[in-house]
This record gives C-alpha cells, structure tokens and sequence, in this order.
C-alpha cells in the first residue's frame, strides 16, 4: 500500500441532496456531474464480466443444482430469494440470491437467527451470491462494484454517497475485501467512492484475485456480535486515504 496520489475531492460527482419524493433514478438523470469511468475501460469491463458471468455460470452449474438441491431438502421451496434493489444511475432491479433463511420475520439487525444450515455454509463462503450472475448477464450489475443497496437506503444518501452509483453494483467489490458486513456503512461507503474514483482493470483484477482468500477466512459474514451494522440517516465521512491501491 502506496502513498502516490492526491485524496480525491469528496465534493466530485452530484450536487445537492434528494427532495422529499424524488426518485434517486430522476436526481442521477438531471445531474451530468456524477463521476463516470471512460467508456473504454466500461466497455472493457462488460465484455470482461460477460464471459466470465457466461462460463462460470455453464460450468457451474452441476454447482449450482447441488445447492438448489439441498435448499429444498433442508427447508423447502423457493430455492432463490429476490428482493429490490438500485443499480447503476439509480436504476431499480430485482437481485437474485439463493435462499439462505427460514420462513419468519426477518430482523436485519440480526440476520443469523432465521439461517439455516445450508444457507450457514452458503453464506460464509459467500456462495448464496452465485445467482447474481444471470443479473451480470442482463446488464444489471458486474463482477466488481459496490453492494446494491436498499431504495429506502439510496434515499436518504446526500451527493457525496451518491457517487457509488455511477458504476454498475458488483457481487464484490472494494468494500468487501475490506471487511464486508464487518465494516460501518460510514466506512463501506467511503470505500466505495474511492472505487468509482479510481476503478480500472487493474484494481478489479486485484479484487478479483483477493475475494476468494477473504471469503475462505470467514471474515465479515455478520457484524460484531451477529449483528449487522444499522444503516445511519446521516453519514459523516472521513477523509478518503490514497493508501488502497494493490
């Protein structure tokens, strides 16, 4: 980890904060300011998450039926859970993830509690994401990027934040190699914007690489004590460091 560049000006990217109502897709349409990658490097990266998103998921597929499989044999149907999220621009979708909990109410506080048996093992090597390949393949999100957060989450982020969504959600990313769920949102956050400040080949290559040695130990999967971090109405954002780069 390097000292080598200028912090990036947190002020970069979109101005203003949401109006009450207003949809995050609209503020990201009117505003030109949010910080893009080129257009060489995106359209090197779709390519790039195409063709891996293509062969992981035919060769992985006996994967695949294995664990649907054993969804089923465990706690019943449905083996897939989908749920609303924002992309790029503000653009809602409907992720797709393999059903790791048992039927209840859901306490996002505490997300161990509802986790079955084969959604433990799912989850701690990070394999109930494997879904998230088909929304690769329909342009919703790529191989790296920031989490897809919550539409009631993207409401309340002020410009700053917002900048997380001028790149296509990643199934990793910066942030999770990082911590994951172990990381503050304050701290996931800023990661991210530092990911959109400095994405290319290279970084994503790095975090390609650096994924499957941080899920293989464990780290991250809850937040201190089994529980998630709250997601915070206002966030106060520490300087972003230039010390990140592989």
């Amino acid at each position: 980890m390097t000292h080598d560049s200028e912090p990036p000006d947190p002020r970069i990217g979109v101005r203003g904060r949401l109006r009450p109502g207003q949809a995050p897709a609209s503020v990201m349409a009117n505003d030109r300011r949010v910080a893009s990658p080129s257009s060489l490097y995106s359209g090197f990266k779709r390519l790039g998450d195409v063709v891996l998103a293509a062969l992981t998921l035919v060769l992985g597929l006996p994967a695949l039926m294995l664990i649907a499989a054993l969804i089923v044999a465990e706690s019943g149907r449905p083996v897939f859970y989908r749920q609303k999220r924002v992309g790029r621009g503000g653009v809602p979708f409907v992720i797709v993830k393999f059903r790791t909990l048992r039927r209840g109410r859901h306490d996002p506080a505490n997300p161990g509690r509802l986790v079955t048996r084969v959604g433990r093992v799912l989850r701690r090597f990070g394999l109930d994401e494997l879904p998230q390949l088909w929304n690769i393949l329909r342009g919703e999100m790529s191989l790296v990027g920031p989490r897809p957060m919550l539409p009631h989450q993207v409401a309340t982020l002020d410009a700053f934040e917002r900048q997380r969504l001028a790149v296509r959600p990643g199934i990793t990313g910066w942030a999770q190699i990082h911590g994951r769920n172990a990381l503050p949102w304050p701290e996931r956050i800023r990661l991210d914007v530092w990911y959109v400040e400095h994405c290319s080949p290279w970084l994503d290559a790095y975090i390609l690489l650096k994924t499957p040695f941080f899920l293989m130990a464990g780290k991250g999967v809850y937040g201190t004590g089994g529980k998630n971090p709250d997601f915070p109405r206002r966030t106060e954002h520490p300087p972003l460091g230039t010390d990140d780069l592989p």
